[in-house]
């Protein structure tokens, strides 16, 4: 393994570190999903504005901003979907569906990007259908609606993450990473409106805690966490590195147990579940050193 392949794997395991955060921070935050995302997307605009070579901005063809914008879109409505999933059933439900990303990207990124298909990465995809099993067996009703939403945020999750890795090529991540921060920021900005006037739960406003929970999550958690994922993704391919933040879930479940209490609402099977899910995370290197 050479210097920038390990340096690759330390930048997104610091990254997934800080995508654990993310939905504790949602938690805590006291205003919708909607407002959540809003706010979010905003500040990380502003503040990538701050770092980003405008020079290398103005360079980019149209066409590869119209692309991104594309991409940042489907950014905005996988963190929607995301935190939709927190509020609707808990932090540790969300994280381990977005774990079901490494299924989802073994199917769609050879077709997406015209690959083979491997079968040892189908097989690994597939040990999460019995984990995710377990956990919807016995999860309390109420919390179903939240289930089916993390799993819509994982399937976003996992077709940007391929468009990510397919035009990250001659692209600064930092410019990048402002465009699809600018262009979910218009998406959210789209459906605002709506959102005010037919929603019941009209919570937009943050207030004292939320403004401090708020800048973690967009410093940390968005626009250092983005970049390093960036930057990772041109050494590692999409399946690994989406197999490594399905370590998500083990950081943001430890994060929820300590500073949410959450484990009090989830049961045995739950756990087992998140276990066999997380078995394929420390599989596949073994597998891919056997069979690549």
């Amino acid at each position: 393994m050479d210097n920038n392949t390990k340096k690759a794997y330390l930048q997104i395991h610091v990254a997934v570190l800080l995508f654990g955060l993310t939905a504790i921070l949602g938690d805590l935050i006291q205003v919708s999903s909607l407002s959540i995302v809003w706010w979010r997307v905003l500040l990380t605009s502003v503040s990538f504005m701050f770092i980003v070579s405008w020079k290398n901005l103005m360079q980019i063809p149209r066409k590869q901003v119209l692309r991104l914008a594309l991409i940042g879109a489907l950014i905005s409505l996988h963190w929607l979907t995301f935190y939709g999933s927190i509020k609707l059933a808990n932090a540790s439900v969300s994280l381990v569906c977005l774990a079901t990303t490494s299924f989802m990207t073994a199917i769609l990124e050879p077709i997406m990007l015209k690959q083979k298909f491997k079968w040892y990465e189908l097989l690994l995809g597939l040990v999460i259908v019995p984990g995710m099993w377990l956990i919807m067996n016995d999860l309390d009703a109420s919390m179903r609606l939240g289930v089916y939403s993390g799993l819509i945020s994982a399937l976003l999750a996992t077709i940007f993450s391929i468009l990510n890795k397919k035009n990250i090529e001659g692209t600064p991540p930092r410019s990048m990473a402002l465009i699809e921060m600018s262009a979910a920021f218009l998406m959210m900005s789209v459906l605002l409106p709506f959102y005010l006037k037919f929603s019941e739960d009209v919570k937009f406003m943050l207030h004292g805690t939320d403004w401090i929970y708020m800048i973690i999550l967009v410093l940390g958690c968005t626009t250092l966490a983005f970049i390093l994922n960036l930057k990772s993704l041109k050494y590692l391919s999409t399946f690994t590195t989406n197999l490594i933040i399905n370590l998500e879930p083990v950081y943001g479940i430890i994060l929820a147990m300590l500073i949410l209490n959450e484990h009090h609402e989830l049961n045995t099977n739950f756990y087992i579940g998140v276990s066999v899910i997380l078995s394929s995370v420390f599989l596949h290197p073994f597998l891919k050193r056997k069979f690549d």
